[in-house]
């Protein structure tokens, strides 16, 4: 049976916690580059486990996770449909999941609630 220590599996999940930014967007970006053109808003977070805003534990049912804090205080810059959330460290986009669908308005509080951004589960 294959094994997997901790160690190994949150080195993928150090990398996400490296993202400095969360864009809650309309559509799933390609690229960093392609952020711009899809994004409704965003927040800056504080890179790093136990930072603040990233938390790295146990998986639900294996393995392990990461998860975005609850994120609130900012605007909207554009209007439509939060179908994605976009991860980056400020030139590279590592991460995209899926979003609820939400409407955000320009100018009006856009607000993200706690995510599990990726869990990684045990080998089988």
């Amino acid at each position: 049976m294959p094994i997997a220590s901790d160690a190994a599996l949150d080195g993928t999940l150090d990398i996400i916690a490296t993202c400095t930014r969360v864009s809650i967007c309309s559509a799933e970006p390609a690229n960093f580059a392609g952020i711009a053109a899809v994004s409704l808003g965003n927040y800056t977070l504080t890179a790093g486990d136990g930072g603040g805003d990233w938390t790295i534990a146990n998986g639900d049912t294996s393995g392990r996770k990461i998860t975005l804090g609850a994120q609130s205080g900012n605007n909207g810059t554009a209007t439509g449909a939060a179908n994605f959330l976009a991860f980056d460290d400020g030139t590279t986009m590592h991460w995209t999941i899926a979003a609820d669908g939400d409407t955000v308005n320009s100018g009006s509080p856009v607000n993200i609630s706690a995510v599990k951004v990726a869990e990684l589960a045990d080998p089988s």
